[in-house]
């Protein structure tokens, strides 16, 4: 089983273009080893908890647990609409997830891996978590990105991190602990080089936040937000799962084959919280996930803030341009780990270029062509000439390309090979001029066979993209008259989907142009 999650989304308001992202990203990757014959699952949520939740609630008056759920609803409301799948939903305010917390952390104090003590510095409410010097910018301040910091002087029980920074640097090392992009591992590798100077602090105490779950242990206390969250990766797989849970085998599930998170929750939280508390529980270097990081969506170099009023908003845009385009220019105009600047007039031009303009154009006219040249009728694709070869062996090449990119989860670099074999296709149709060959009758067999070769490879095409676009795959699908295919796999990808004799159905435009009001 290929188990694929995502960082479970904090709840604390809308969802933003970089939740979408991730979601949409981790739902493309789960169709894709499906389309390889895989099993997959996909595990998607959100986190609940925390000091933040606490605050937006007492600002609106109304209790918390009210807030938790409204706002999660939005979400989930979100995916539907993005068509986005996943086989599992976690929440943090399960009674599941709750109950393996507990006992993971009642199983680590026993080992001695937890200890209690007193401690006075610097918070970030923002943030959830005690600062250092190191968190200090170079004027020898606090940033902005802390958001409201407190000097707290309290007691807590702490984690024994520093006792895992020797095997997490060997970790790293060797790749059992794998980052995906690998730019990324030099960034944890110099953070696994400090985290051995600190010990982890795992609760609040419940007179200052009281929303959370509490210690089984120390009723006085409630377990940090960041501490409970990173173990809904394994709860909802099955982890500890009680007798009659409908949950998953765990043993089927885990590691985690993607891991997917934003580059901000790489250190610590992902990189060291995560696999020092896996390796405390017994898991060994062999079982650590896989970490896939994925930049950010700016505008003009800008980080998306509240502050700035520059977020945009993935629902309005899903409304306003479809589901699909907003899916496309997600994966189209990003590259893996990498920062990208979200552009309303990217996102047009992109779609009517290379889906309108140039899969939707090879699309309807493959099918046009053939209902008035050739009666709707596939012939032989088996043919000798050379430009026919030549477009098979291009699709050959496309298809391994984009095996490659979609085996390394560089999306952008899939769908570019995707536009190459169309732009070939294209091409192939502009050399030949059959609306030109047909006014010749003794061309008309030449005719179906250059028109054969164009709707066979819009058939190849079509399964290539459902991953990523799975409404429009159908659609294609359909006015090929070849449902049945839509399943096929990706090693049964082969010439001749369309036999000779097949008929085609009615051409309808599977991508019509986006039509942008001129400015005055």
């Amino acid at each position: 089983m290929f188990y694929i999650t995502t960082a479970i989304d904090y709840p604390n308001g809308k969802p933003h273009i970089g939740h979408a992202y991730e979601k949409v990203l981790a739902d493309v990757l789960t169709r894709y080893q499906r389309f390889k014959g895989l099993d997959a699952y996909y595990l998607n949520g959100v986190d609940q908890h925390g000091q933040k939740m606490v605050k937006t609630a007492e600002a609106e008056g109304v209790n918390v647990a009210t807030v938790a759920k409204r706002n999660t609803k939005g979400f989930i409301k979100l995916w539907e609409k993005l068509d986005v799948k996943y086989d599992g939903w976690a929440e943090t305010t399960d009674d599941q997830h709750k109950a393996c917390v507990q006992a993971i952390l009642t199983d680590l104090k026993d080992k001695g891996a937890l200890y209690k003590k007193s401690y006075a510095g610097h918070y970030s409410v923002r943030q959830e978590q005690f600062l250092t010097d190191r968190d200090r910018n170079e004027a020898g301040e606090f940033g902005p990105e802390w958001g409201e910091v407190m000097e707290i002087e309290e007691e807590n029980w702490y984690f024994k991190l520093s006792e895992h920074a020797e095997w997490l640097k060997a970790t790293v090392e060797s790749d059992d602990l794998k980052i995906i992009p690998e730019f990324r591992k030099t960034e944890v590798l110099n953070a696994a080089e400090r985290a051995g100077e600190t010990d982890l602090c795992i609760s609040r105490p419940k007179d200052r936040l009281s929303w959370g779950i509490p210690l089984p242990f120390d009723p006085d206390f409630v377990t940090y937000v960041w501490f409970d969250a990173l173990i809904n990766y394994i709860s909802f797989a099955g982890y500890k799962k009680p007798e009659g849970s409908t949950l998953p085998d765990f043993d089927t599930l885990w590691p985690a084959d993607l891991q997917i998170i934003g580059k901000d929750i790489l250190v610590p939280a992902h990189a060291i919280y995560w696999p020092c508390m896996l390796h405390a529980m017994g898991f060994e270097a062999g079982e650590m996930p896989t970490l896939l990081v994925h930049g950010f969506w700016n505008i003009r170099g800008d980080k998306m803030s509240k502050s700035l009023g520059n977020i945009v908003d993935p629902d309005e845009l899903a409304d306003k341009f479809g589901a699909e385009t907003l899916r496309y220019y997600l994966c189209r105009d990003i590259r893996l780990g990498k920062d990208s600047d979200f552009d309303i007039e990217r996102l047009v031009m992109l779609f009517n270029t290379e889906l309108a303009n140039d899969l939707g154009n090879l699309l309807n006219r493959s099918i046009n062509m053939t209902k008035g040249f050739c009666n709707s009728t596939i012939s032989s694709t088996a043919t000798d000439d050379p430009e026919d070869i030549a477009l098979r062996e291009n699709l050959e090449k496309t298809t391994a390309a984009y095996r490659a990119a979609m085996d390394n989860c560089d999306l952008s670099e899939a769908l570019q090979a995707i536009n190459n074999h169309v732009t070939h296709c294209n091409g192939y149709l502009e050399r030949h001029k059959p609306w030109e060959m047909k006014k010749d009758e003794s061309k008309l067999p030449r005719v179906g066979e250059v028109l054969s070769h164009t709707a066979e490879s819009c058939a190849h095409l079509a399964l290539l993209l459902r991953p990523f676009l799975p409404a429009a795959t159908e659609k294609i699908f359909g006015q090929l008259k070849k449902e049945t295919l839509i399943d096929t796999k990706l090693d049964d990808l082969k010439w001749g989907l369309l036999e000779a004799g097949h008929q085609t159905g009615k051409p309808k435009p599977v991508f019509p142009r986006i039509q942008v009001e001129e400015k005055e």
